[in-house]
């Protein structure tokens, strides 16, 4: 009945180090984009809203609340 001696200290650290990577991943994923993506996402969002504007009809009978 011998089995492997396992470092309780090391392990926790392991499994420390391994779960900050996991959440690195995620962060990566989620807000790893470069300064031209989002300079690119903001200029499309700027013209997609210009675009609607253009198309909106104003009444000037209609009262502003």
């Amino acid at each position: 009945m011998s089995g492997d001696v396992v470092n309780l200290r090391q392990f926790r650290k392991q499994k420390a180090r391994s779960e900050k990577e996991r959440q690195a991943e995620q962060n990566r994923l989620t807000f790893g984009r470069t300064k031209a993506e989002k300079t690119l996402t903001d200029a499309l969002n700027d013209k997609a809203r210009r675009t609607l504007d253009q198309g909106r009809i104003e009444r000037p009978d209609e009262t502003k609340e």
